[in-house]
């Protein structure tokens, strides 16, 4: 998100400030990758109707990265429509994600991102232009997973921590 605009809305009701976006940033990267907190990825089906499902998620580089089985309903989704929300719940922080979701081929980033889920406990590995693992959550598919990057264009979190407020952050 390097030479990104941000625009700030405070939607905070009873007189509290906006929200930074680097307070969100800075919980992405300290909690994401970890094995307890829950991230969930919606996604739209091709008829229309709306589809939700807990992802391993890891906020590296400024960017939001998740895998997926390739034959799941999640990446069938993706592949027709790469529009999703991922939604997520910090300390301190109820946060959710707009976006499109981009599968990540490149070798040397996907390197990069591997050792970033190793560091969170995730045994993940590069295998060609995927990962593989001993293991991964039941709604992941089988091994290979492709892995995803997500190009944010809006976040709004409403904190459940001093500092209290709501915030709507667009990116462009």
């Amino acid at each position: 998100m390097t030479n990104t605009t941000i625009e700030t809305r405070n939607l905070d009701q009873y007189g509290c400030p906006a929200l930074e976006w680097a307070r969100a940033q800075e919980l992405l990267a300290t909690e994401s990758a970890a094995k307890d907190v829950p991230f969930f990825l919606n996604t739209v089906r091709p008829d229309g109707r709306p589809h939700s499902v807990g992802i391993g998620a890891a906020w590296f580089e400024d960017t939001l990265w998740f895998v997926s089985g390739p034959g799941t309903r999640k990446s069938r989704n993706l592949a027709a429509n790469p529009a999703c929300t991922v939604s997520v719940r910090l300390t301190g922080l109820d946060l959710v994600l707009e976006g499109t979701a981009h599968r990540v081929t490149e070798e040397s980033t996907l390197d990069r991102v591997a050792a970033r889920y190793r560091s969170g406990g995730w045994a993940a590995e590069r295998e060609g232009a995927a990962f593989t693992a001993p293991y991964t959550a039941p709604s992941g598919g089988p091994p290979p997973w492709y892995v995803y990057r997500i190009s944010l264009t809006a976040a709004h979190a409403v904190a459940t921590a001093e500092p209290s407020g709501a915030t709507r952050w667009t990116f462009g």
